[in-house]
Order: C-alpha cells, then sequence, then structure tokens
C-alpha cells in the first residue's frame, strides 16, 4: 500500500505542476486572431467514426456550393482530414495521433464530425484531446425553441474540470479509485468574461451561472466567486447563480424557462445540460457546436457516431441537420454572416416550415444525400 501511495503522489505531482504551467500559459496569452487579416481561410473537415464520413462527405459538398467563389479564388481551402478513426487512434495509442494533430494545426478552422470514445482504458476522448492541444476554451451550444418561448446559449468551459484529467485519475487495485478536477483562475476568467460579452453584443439582460458550489467548495466555489467578479464589470445584465440539480429541472419547468438566456458553466455540467436542452429542441441530431478558443476553432454536432444505424446498415439515412448547424456557425466565427444567415434560414425551411424531405428513424425516411440536395435548392431560392 505504501508504494500504491508514493506513486499516486508523485503522479499528483506532476499534474499540478502541469496545471500550474498552463495556468500561467494562459495569463500570457497574446490575443484572439482576427480572420479579416488572413489572406486566406483554412478548414480541415474531420470524417471520424460511424456516421461521421457520410454526415462530413455532405457538409464538404455543401461548403463547396456555398463558398463556391471563395473557394475559386483562393479565399478559402478545404482540406479533408481522414485519421481521425477510432482504428487508427488505437493503433497508434494516441487520441490523436501525432501526424493527424499537425494537419489540423495547419488548418485555421475544423469541422468534425463525431468521433468513437471507448469505454475504460486510458485511450483519451479524441474531442477532449483537441480541446487541449488547440486551447479551445469554449464550448458554445445555442438552442432556439421559437414557440417555446427558448432561445438559449450555452457557454461550457472546455478544457477544465473533470475532463482535462479524466485519463490519469489514480487507482489502487481492489481498494478504490479517484480523478481529479481542476479549476484555474485564468481558465475560469475567460470563459465568464466570453460569456459576458457575448451577451453584451446580443442585448442580453440575463446570465444564469451554473455550480454546484456547495458542495464542491473548492473547485465550483473558485468557478462561483470569479463569475461573479466578472459580472460587476456588466452592471447592465443580470448575473444568477443556479446549482446544477435545479437547472436540469428549471430546463423542463415550462413557468420560467423563457426567463433564461445566456448560461455559463464548468465542463461537466456543461456536457450534460447542453444534451438535456437540445432535446427539448427535438433531439441531439438538431444541435451544433461551437469550440473556440483564441488561435483555433472547432465545430461539430453534438450527437455521437450511431453505431446502431450503422449496424443496421443505415448509415446513409443518417440525420446530417446538426452538422450543417455546425457549418454555419462556422460559417459565422470565421466572418460569413450572409452566408451563415442564410443557412440557417433555408434549414429552418427544410426542417421547419416546408419539411418537404424528412430524414428519421422511419423505413420511409430520405437519405442524408437527398436532404442535402434539398437545402442547396432552398438556399438557391433565397
Amino acid at each position: 500500500m505504501e508504494n500504491y501511495i508514493k506513486a499516486a503522489t508523485e503522479q499528483f505531482k506532476a499534474v499540478l505542476e502541469e496545471q500550474i504551467e498552463r495556468q500561467q500559459r494562459m495569463e500570457n496569452d497574446s490575443g484572439a486572431i482576427d480572420y479579416k487579416k488572413l489572406e486566406k481561410i483554412i478548414i480541415g473537415i474531420c470524417y471520424g467514426d460511424g456516421i461521421g464520413p457520410i454526415i462530413s462527405k455532405e457538409s464538404k459538398r455543401l461548403l463547396e456550393f456555398i463558398l463556391k467563389d471563395e473557394i475559386a479564388n483562393g479565399k478559402v481551402e478545404l482540406r479533408v482530414i481522414e485519421g481521425l478513426t477510432i482504428e487508427n487512434r488505437m493503433a497508434k495509442n494516441k487520441a490523436i495521433p501525432d501526424d493527424v494533430l499537425a494537419e489540423i494545426k495547419a488548418c485555421n478552422v475544423i469541422l468534425k464530425a463525431p468521433t468513437t470514445t471507448l469505454k475504460g482504458g486510458t485511450l483519451e476522448s479524441a474531442n477532449v484531446a483537441m480541446r487541449r492541444e488547440l486551447d479551445l476554451y469554449a464550448n458554445v451550444r445555442p438552442v432556439c425553441v421559437p414557440e417555446l418561448g427558448i432561445d438559449w446559449t450555452f457557454y461550457r468551459e472546455n478544457t477544465e474540470g473533470e475532463y482535462v484529467l479524466g485519463s490519469r485519475g489514480i487507482e489502487i487495485p481492489e481498494t478504490l479509485a479517484m480523478d481529479f478536477k481542476v479549476t484555474t483562475n485564468a481558465g475560469t476568467k475567460r470563459i465568464c468574461r466570453a460569456a459576458f460579452e457575448f451577451a453584451k453584443a446580443n442585448g442580453k439582460t440575463n446570465v444564469a451561472i451554473v455550480t454546484k458550489a456547495n458542495i464542491m467548495k473548492k473547485t465550483d466555489g473558485k468557478f462561483s466567486q470569479i463569475a461573479h467578479e466578472i459580472a460587476k464589470e456588466y452592471p447592465e445584465i443580470t448575473a444568477e447563480e443556479w446549482y446544477i440539480d435545479i437547472m436540469t429541472a428549471n430546463l423542463v419547468n415550462e413557468n420560467i424557462r423563457s426567463n433564461f438566456q445566456v448560461f455559463v458553466m464548468p465542463n461537466l455540467y456543461g456536457d450534460i445540460i447542453t444534451d438535456e436542452a437540445a432535446q427539448i429542441q427535438g433531439g441531439v441530431g438538431t444541435a451544433g457546436s461551437a469550440n473556440i478558443g483564441d488561435k483555433y476553432a472547432m465545430f461539430e454536432p453534438i450527437h455521437g457516431t450511431a453505431p446502431r444505424l450503422i449496424e443496421a446498415g443505415r448509415g446513409d439515412y443518417a440525420n446530417p441537420t446538426s452538422m450543417f448547424k455546425a457549418t454555419e456557425m462556422m460559417l459565422r466565427h470565421i466572418g460569413f454572416i450572409e452566408k451563415a444567415n442564410t443557412l440557417s434560414e433555408a434549414l429552418n425551411i427544410c426542417t421547419e416550415t416546408e419539411k418537404k424531405i424528412v430524414v428519421d428513424d422511419s423505413q420511409n425516411s430520405a437519405t442524408c444525400s437527398q436532404f442535402g440536395d434539398y437545402l442547396m435548392e432552398t438556399i438557391k431560392k433565397l
């Protein structure tokens, strides 16, 4: 037992030193990239696993249609990155193989399909690794259901909490296991400021700070304290704190949920509550997600690889809506606002207003490609 304790102590020391160094790097960060100043914007498309290649290829086709002129004049370049598969990652025993990471870092933004995350073992989630390697600290997920009075934007801290060290916990066989959770001052300040800046820029008047600070007194307590300090800089915005358990109930409470506008929270809570919000919108297949840092950004659907659909031989019937919404968020982020607005309008027509072609689980479902054709034909008419 003494040997286990000694090894665990050394492991924790290494983790602590690493996180202190990361905190210092964040404090010395030089600021965000200005996409308008780039001669060329390179968009990397990661095909991923399961239904990933199917919906990715459809999104690539959509981008080639929407950005036809920009691609032709060299302002935009699309690059396909195929190595982010579970087979390649397992073979090289790396969450993101070095050659794939180099390809990703050679791009400005990434449009990423879902990737498989194994249960157990030591192979880290590709998403967690990418967020850390590219320092994608803000996970932004919008959910909008106008007929229910819902217009929510979630700011989830993306590089800390339980996830950043989730594969590096301590286990003493037949005795106990411990995982780590980390909350830094610099990491909390930047996610909270991003949420309040978004609220200010978009005329929002309410930011909900979501924690479990009554139980996780050190980590969530720090997040809560810093969030309220940042809130003082925005007197025109009301900041309210809610515990994660009651907030999950609030989202399905029809009497109060329309009061919420912007949410900011640590990593794990954001993962859980945004899936709940997406389900209210119509399911996780309807929601896109942005992962934003100062130097890079990655956009993806929030659903998984749909292995059951692949096993049933119905991969071509995967719904690409979430990937298309991620595409819209990416276009907006890199400055193509009008094109993003057009895509958003067309998606609303195709999924809510007309619904001439529907992709679902039924035997009468249209294919992913047929829905892509429908969407592009709709865009032509706008």
